[in-house]
């Protein structure tokens, strides 16, 4: 069987719910279901709720999900890991345990003949100042160096408290829905890419949104929506396009076919003279 296809995957938030374990069980489900067909899995962040290297310790739990990747690493697939606002503290853990390749910024692919831009997506736009700047701390080595410092019981407690309460807010203000390209970010960074070079798939996650929408002539967005609620994933099989689904469906929330990008408009010969 022909491994040929690019698959994606985001946002399981394991660690996070009594339900973490099913979700986890069935996440390793679907990537026994894929591997056949899978030559690079692209998991675009957020994978785990919470998670922190120490020097001599890794979080509890994970293990399917874990020997899974390790075991489609050693069989030869391509993985791709973009870490996310949950997961940035992973460090180099999954680069040495799994062979991986790890991103920390957005990034391009060229898959068959298609080029996409990748990303988790937190930061990305103008849209929330307040949580740029939270990100930035976050993501100091001095902040790291002080985390580190505290014991992980008490850490993760912490994280794991911060992010029920940060569901909870988004749940209340009913930000888990396509807001319009002025309050999305993520399409506001797209944009801003687009007008240095062509991408024929913008593919995301962050957003808990599943969904397909064109930003320009040939140009589709793609957010891949979550495994924390509604079991998305999407694949690209050259000459046919990308597909967003939901595992828990029978046909595909979205198809979206490879598009002609937009001409460039020829410039006139240089001697050529008005009439």
């Amino acid at each position: 069987m022909q491994k040929d296809r690019l698959y994606f995957v985001t946002d399981a938030h394991l660690g996070s719910g009594p339900d973490s374990p099913q979700r986890e069980r069935e996440l390793c489900t679907l990537l026994d279901n894929i591997e056949p067909h899978c030559h690079t899995l692209v998991l675009l962040g957020d994978m785990f709720d919470f998670w922190f290297t120490y020097r001599h310790l890794v979080p509890r739990g994970h293990v399917r999900l874990l020997g899974k990747l390790a075991a489609m690493a050693d069989n030869g697939t391509e993985i791709h890991y973009f870490t996310g606002n949950h997961d940035m503290w992973l460090f180099d853990y999954l680069t040495n345990e799994i062979g991986l390749t790890q991103h920390e910024q957005p990034a391009t692919l060229t898959f068959g003949e298609c080029t996409f831009l990748i990303g988790h997506g937190d930061g990305l736009g103008n849209t929330d100042p307040s949580f740029n700047r939270l990100r930035r701390l976050f993501r100091s080595p001095f902040c790291q160096r002080m985390f580190k410092l505290l014991p992980s019981a008490f850490t993760f407690g912490i994280a794991h408290r911060w992010s029920d309460n940060n569901k909870v807010r988004h749940a209340q203000q009913d930000t888990l829905r396509y807001l319009g390209d002025e309050r999305e970010g993520i399409v506001q960074y797209c944009h801003q890419r687009l007008a240095q070079e062509h991408f024929d798939y913008c593919v995301f996650g962050h957003r808990h949104t599943p969904l397909a929408r064109q930003l320009q002539q040939g140009t589709t967005y793609i957010n891949v929506g979550d495994w924390l609620i509604n079991r998305n994933y999407a694949y690209f099989a050259p000459g046919q396009g990308l597909t967003l689904l939901d595992n828990r469906q029978p046909t595909p929330l979205a198809n979206c076919p490879i598009s002609e990008p937009p001409q460039t408009p020829s410039q006139p010969p240089e001697n050529q003279h008005q009439q």
